[in-house]
């Protein structure tokens, strides 16, 4: 096939269990849906809870495989019941869904329209079909591509629960949480669905060495995310504890070809010893540009996990 145009990035709130991993893998992947649409990588992260599937295909493709896996995720996965949970339980990763977003994602600015009629489409279909609400963000939400709109922070405040509360109490100042498309209440088990269209992100973590503790972590992210002391353009951060005590930066990067991960570890290194590196999905190949040799990223695949390369 030809290179596709578009990528699909849903973010699934399951990954601990490798069964349900799988069969939603295998969904999103089947054969019976478009074979104009493949499945180009699959990252899952139990700290985080969260599955990163990364699907390809041109304008058209990607609604209908969408569609089919989320219905398997949502015949698998209940974030309603699990969100009194602990945070250890439910996952360091903020959401509000058991498919928590679905980017549709444009490689190049010719393409931008063609994934914001993509994304409408998606919303449109999980909404009507699927009986989930689904807010927009980011572009979606704003007139100019410059200007940025509603964020997946702005939703995610509170998890599902503090969703459901701000969508049952349509005060003055909450209007803007009446849902885009679906029911005005959240599903009874898979929560609600955010939904954008957007150039490359770089989701990137940075795993802190000894002595680094939690409370580093989430001052370090609050000085280098955009807006901090330190802050880099279009950097979001959060600090969190992963298994055996590890204190990690976990970060969008939003604008990587203007701000390459090489100046992320920098900056995060400014502070502590950075341990590790991980990339979560696939990245454009300039995000690259300029890494350091020493930072090590276990299981980075550049035939894999580069853009440019796995589209082939």
């Amino acid at each position: 096939m030809t290179a596709p145009a578009l990528l699909a990035i849903p973010n699934v709130s399951e990954g601990r269990d490798p069964d349900t991993i799988a069969a939603i893998g295998a969904a999103f992947a089947s054969d019976a849906h478009d074979d104009a649409v493949r499945l180009l990588d699959t990252h899952s992260d139990g700290d985080h809870h969260r599955s990163v599937f990364t699907l390809a295909g041109p304008p058209g493709a990607l609604a209908e495989t969408l569609i089919q896996g989320i219905a398997a995720v949502m015949a698998r996965i209940d974030v309603v019941s699990r969100a009194g949970e602990a945070a250890a339980q439910i996952g360091q990763h903020p959401h509000v869904g058991a498919v928590d977003v679905v980017p549709i994602v444009y490689l190049n600015p010719d393409a931008r329209g063609a994934a914001c009629a993509e994304a409408l489409v998606v919303a449109d279909r999980i909404g009507n079909e699927l009986d989930v609400p689904v807010f927009l963000y980011s572009e979606l939400t704003s007139e100019d591509p410059l200007v940025p709109g509603r964020t997946r922070a702005d939703l995610r405040r509170g998890g599902v629960l503090g969703l459901a509360e701000r969508m049952a109490a349509p005060h003055a100042h909450l209007k803007h949480l009446k849902p885009d498309f679906g029911p005005p209440r959240m599903h009874p088990t898979a929560g609600a669905t955010l939904v954008a269209a957007r150039p490359p992100l770089v989701a990137f973590n940075l795993q802190l060495a000894a002595p680094a503790t939690l409370a580093d972590a989430r001052a370090i992210a609050a000085l280098v995310r955009e807006g901090g002391e330190h802050g880099l353009p279009g950097l979001r951060a959060i600090g969190i504890e992963l298994a055996g005590g590890v204190a990690q930066v976990s970060m969008n990067v939003e604008r990587p070809f203007e701000v390459p991960l090489a100046t992320v570890v920098r900056a995060v290194g400014a502070h502590a010893h950075v341990a590790s590196a991980e990339l979560v999905g696939l990245a454009p190949a300039a995000a690259f540009d300029g890494f350091p040799g020493d930072v090590p990223m276990p299981g980075f695949d550049p035939a894999r996990h580069l853009i440019e390369n796995a589209l082939g």
